[in-house]
């Protein structure tokens, strides 16, 4: 992966959370003894010494001397805090520093991608250093630091994977796991493997970061480390509803805006379900600011997306800069982006209540999309959020018995909610390095693990004593779903690779913490109020008739040609410049990015990252040596190619429509699908009878997404015998077991004929060597 620089507008609106005007200029201190910066050599700027008086009022900064004096003499130290007391980038710095005079590195873990990436922006500017030098991020499939790099800001999942490569993780000196309380799947693997390395390792220093309810937990799991509790400034009073709303999304709405007319200065945090309604109300908003009255200031919305790139117009910075009246910053977010939130001037925070949240069925492999009561810690972290404003004010649309009777007092483990074949795939590469056994601090589902043993053993990941096959380690090289991994394989045998690579990036889910809940591909918007018709028809003209799977690939190369280099015409222009354009060259080829992407209802943020992971799935093929077809689609031969490629990873992802009317049956039970509105099938009058899936879901209604055509012989061609075998009785079992029942003289035939022809062939040439070839178990 390459180490790139990138500036701060690129990843987040933290110059919109800054309460700074940034007209300042930066002065340098003159004189003799100028203090010298130990991270670069260089005199601190002026700018550090003003940052310096801010960081020394956060209420973590008179714990530091403890901090720094109990780490020095225990490998494991809590740090239990209320929200934005500064612990998630104070306490990383401080280990910097230390490191820093003992050339050690420190790495800290944060749960969501953006929060690394603006955690990063903040202690770079803070240190007085360049980002991507001494301070960096990892975020999956995006890197920018080097070797020397001090300070590392990742994810969760990024540092989980790196100890495939280096299970000791020994270029580290201390490692900082921040939002344990969050309670991913990756960071409690995390919890439970670092233990293990601690005792390899007497030198290394393992920090947790976590709210003050599950510090108890964490000293029990730990045995009984040391833990240091820091408390915010002030505590907000809190204004509760006198009854339950069904749906608060308008009542919040409306709150925002009568907090605005009251013309009580302040920004406004606003926590909705989930991140469609994030979308809406930013819409809402923008399209109710020409009716307001000007003399109340302008009002700013800022979408925190936790698991996306901002979606929002820089034409919000734009109009920031150059207004001079007061402007109001309603910042809207879900629960889980709560550590988005950086801002001194929030006065007031309107609460639902209610989160969406993605659990798992192992019993018919699906996800239900619940939305449900928020946790009582949950509540308490938002009233934290006004901890540094004496004036806060916290309205909760919900009845304050409600928090007792309703809300659960912890946020569950997502280990306890979450499908786990990924984690039972590096659980098992990690055996190989030596790690038998991972304490979680709340076990795993049984049936969820067996259900994930099971499929890795349908997927030859596994060899007949359990453990990981050689197939299987190549599978575990990649960030993608175990299944998604052998299609990705599957299509070396195939000679698809480059059509199967362009699917990959597209389906792929960045949120690995089980956080996203969209409905459909995420390269489709969903289309305002009124224009769900010309949506449709722009879409229509990437459909192809091959399935969904291959509309993608026709999204993706529409977006590649529109975006192309004038003078290269193969080549993107947004990758070309990256490294050397001008920012006018790169903001201009933004903007022909996004207004492409606008006409047709397409996420320009989505489609720029599947061409990242696309990228980065190239890199790993051609590090581990697999080779990589050229571009046939579109051909008979490779369309055919790419849906056995896809089958022999997403055989268990099959079902029939029985009746004619798209009610698709599911051959692993008994649950019946209907086809996802964004599907290209679903306007059609031809609805294909056999389909493979990619996702199937429990929400509003049962539906499958992502789906393509197939034939039961393709079917019965490519299935495991031993999966076909556990099937329960249907009627669907019996039509494929007369078609492999009909192909089995046949292949038995062919494979007569084959053995007589290589004899002969042998006979003639002795000396040939055959074709080596990447071939899939």
């Amino acid at each position: 992966m390459e180490f790139l620089t990138f500036p701060p507008e690129n990843h987040c609106f933290s110059e919109l959370l800054d309460s700074s005007d940034g007209d300042e200029e930066e002065i340098l201190v003159c004189g003799e003894d100028l203090e010298l910066n130990p991270f670069d050599g260089l005199p601190y700027s002026s700018r550090y010494y003003r940052l310096m008086k801010e960081r020394e009022e956060l209420p973590i900064w008179k714990e530091k001397c403890t901090f720094m004096e109990t780490l020095l003499h225990n490998q494991i130290v809590i740090v239990s805090g209320d929200a934005k007391t500064g612990k998630s980038s104070q306490v990383p710095q401080w280990c910097a520093e230390r490191c820093a005079a003992r050339r050690g590195a420190v790495v800290c873990t944060q749960v969501l991608r953006r929060a690394a990436v603006a955690l990063a922006l903040r202690a770079a500017d803070q240190l007085d250093v360049g980002l991507g030098h001494e301070v960096g991020y990892a975020v999956p499939f995006e890197s920018c630091c080097t070797p020397e790099t001090i300070l590392r800001y990742c994810t969760d999942e990024v540092l989980q994977r790196e100890m495939m490569s280096t299970p000791l993780l020994n270029s580290y000196s201390v490692i900082i796991l921040d939002d344990v309380h969050q309670r991913t799947v990756a960071t409690d693997a995390l919890l439970g493997l670092l233990k293990e390395v601690l005792a390899a390792r007497a030198e290394l220093r393992l920090v947790i970061l976590t709210a003050p309810h599950m510090c108890s937990a964490l000293q029990r799991f730990c045995g009984g480390v040391p833990a240091l509790r820091v408390r915010g400034r002030h505590r907000a009073p809190a204004v509760f509803s006198c009854s339950t709303h069904r749906d608060p999304f308008l009542p919040a709405l409306r709150l925002l805006l009568e907090i605005h007319h009251s013309r009580e200065s302040g920004d406004i945090v606003v926590f909705l379900p989930s991140e469609r309604e994030i979308e809406k109300a930013y819409q809402m908003i923008r399209q109710e600011q020409p009716s307001l009255n000007p003399d109340l200031g302008e009002l700013i919305p800022i979408p925190l997306y936790p698991t996306k790139q901002d979606l929002a117009p820089k034409l919000i910075q734009n109009r920031q800069k150059c207004c001079k009246k007061y402007r109001r910053k309603v910042l809207l977010t879900t629960s889980s982006g709560e550590p988005l939130i950086w801002t001194k001037n929030v006065t007031f925070v309107i609460d639902v209540g209610l989160e969406t949240r993605k659990v798992y069925n192992p019993r018919i492999r699906a996800d239900s999309v619940l939305t449900q009561p928020i946790s009582q810690s949950q509540a308490e972290m938002h009233k934290q959020i006004l901890g540094m404003s004496p004036s806060g004010k916290i309205f909760c649309l919900y009845p304050e018995e409600f928090t007792y009777k309703e809300m659960k007092p912890e946020i569950p483990a997502k280990v306890q909610e979450s499908k786990l074949t990924s984690l039972v795939l590096f659980l098992k590469r990690m055996d190989i390095a030596g790690f038998a056994h991972c304490d979680f601090i709340s076990s795993p589902a049984p049936e969820s693990l067996m259900q994930a043993l099971e499929d890795l053993d349908y997927l030859a990941a596994l060899d007949n004593d359990g453990n990981l096959s050689e197939f299987g380690i190549i599978m575990s090289e990649f960030p993608l779903d175990p299944q998604l991994s052998k299609s990705l394989l599957a299509s070396c045998e195939f000679e698809c690779v480059d059509e199967m690579l362009t699917i990959a990036a597209m389906v792929t889910d960045l949120c690995l913490t089980g956080l996203v809940f969209s409905s459909a591909p995420s390269c489709f918007l969903h289309a305002p109020p009124g224009t769900e018709e010309i949506a449709r028809s722009r879409w229509h003209r990437f459909s192809h008739p091959a399935g969904d799977h291959f509309t993608l690939i026709n999204v993706f190369n529409a977006f590649k040609a529109a975006t192309a280099s004038p003078t290269h015409p193969g080549k993107c222009a947004r990758a070309k410049i990256k490294h050397t354009g001008t920012s006018l060259e790169k903001e201009q080829t933004q903007k022909i990015c996004e207004k492409w992407c606008r006409d047709y209802f397409l996420s320009c943020s989505a489609l720029s990252m599947a061409e990242m992971i696309r990228a980065e799935l190239v890199e790993i093929m051609k590090r581990i040596e697999l080779p990589i077809s050229e571009p046939d689609f579109a051909s008979e031969a490779n369309l055919l190619s790419i849906k056995k490629a896809l089958l022999s990873g997403y055989f268990m992802h099959v079902a029939r429509d029985v009746d004619g009317s798209g009610n698709y049956l599911m051959l692993t039970h008994k649950q019946v699908a209907q086809l996802h509105p964004f599907s290209s099938y679903y306007s059609t009058r031809r609805i294909p009878e056999w389909v493979l899936f990619h996702e199937f879901s429990i929400s509003e209604g049962n539906s499958i997404r992502v789906v393509s055509e197939i034939s039961p012989h393709l079917f019965a061609e490519l299935v495991p015998q031993y999966y076909f075998s556990n099937l329960p009785p249907s009627e669907s079992k019996d039509i494929l077991q007369e078609v492999i029942n009909h192909l089995a003289p046949v292949s038995a035939t062919k494979e007569e004929q084959k053995t007589v022809s290589d004899s002969k062939e042998n006979e003639e040439f002795p000396q040939t060597h055959t074709e080596q070839r990447c071939v899939i178990q």
